[in-house]
C-alpha cells in the first residue's frame, strides 16, 4: 500500500486553515485551533486513531468559533478521502464503544462513498470550557460531507459534558483506525459488491 498522506488547505473570508494527515502515523498531533478544547478532542482522533495530524486554523473567533469548528471539520474529511485513495484492501467499517468514568459512547463509520450524519447526543451543558457543544454537530457534518463516510455518534450515557465529548472522540478515532486499516484478506480488492466506493 503506498503511502496515505494529504494535505489540504482552505481559504475564506472566515477562515485560514491547513491540515496535513498520515494515515499510518503514529499518533502525533501538533495543532492550532485558537480552541482549546476542540485542540484537546483532535489529541484523541489522533492518539487513539494513530492517525498524525498538522493543524493549523486562524478564524474569525471575534464572532464565534463556528466557522472555525465547521470549516475544520470540512477540511480534515477532504484530507482523509484525498489520502485514503481509491480504498481497495481496507476494512471500510469501523466501530468503537469507549467509556469513560459515567458516559459510554459509540461510534460506527463506514467509507461508504455516502454521506450521512446520524448523531443521538444530548449533552448535558451548553459548553465546554468556551465551546458550544452544538458545535460538535457542524464538525462532524463537515467531515461526513467532504470524506463521503456514513457515520453514526451515539452517547449512550454520561452527565459530565466533557467525558461525553471525549468519549465520542476517542471512539471515533478507534473506529477510523479500525476501518482504515489494510485488510490482508482483500489483498487490494475493494470492500464492495459495486466494484468501487
Amino acid at each position: 500500500m503506498s503511502e496515505r498522506i494529504a494535505t489540504v488547505s482552505r481559504d475564506t473570508q472566515e477562515t485560514r486553515i491547513s491540515v496535513t494527515i498520515n494515515l499510518d502515523g503514529s499518533g502525533k498531533l501538533s495543532c492550532e485551533t485558537g480552541v482549546p478544547f476542540l485542540d484537546h478532542m483532535l489529541d484523541q482522533v489522533a492518539r487513539h486513531g494513530l492517525v498524525d495530524l498538522d493543524i493549523k486554523a486562524d478564524g474569525d473567533r471575534h464572532i464565534d468559533d463556528h466557522h472555525t469548528v465547521e470549516d475544520l471539520g470540512i477540511s480534515l474529511g477532504q484530507a482523509f478521502a484525498r489520502a485514503i485513495g481509491d480504498k481497495r484492501g481496507i476494512r471500510r467499517y469501523g466501530h468503537a464503544y469507549v467509556p469513560l468514568d459515567e458516559s459510554l459512547s459509540r461510534v460506527v463509520i463506514d467509507f461508504s462513498g455516502r454521506a450521512g450524519l446520524f448523531m443521538d447526543v444530548e449533552f448535558t451543558r451548553a459548553a465546554v470550557g468556551s465551546l458550544d457543544t452544538q458545535l460538535f454537530w457542524e464538525f462532524f457534518q463537515g467531515f461526513v460531507n467532504h470524506a463521503m463516510v456514513t457515520l453514526h455518534i451515539d452517547n449512550l450515557k454520561g452527565f459530565n459534558a466533557h467525558h461525553q465529548a471525549e468519549t465520542i472522540f476517542k471512539a471515533f478515532g478507534r473506529a477510523l483506525r479500525m476501518a482504515l486499516e489494510p485488510d490482508p484478506r482483500m489483498a487490494g480488492q475493494m470492500p464492495s459488491t459495486k466494484g468501487s466506493l
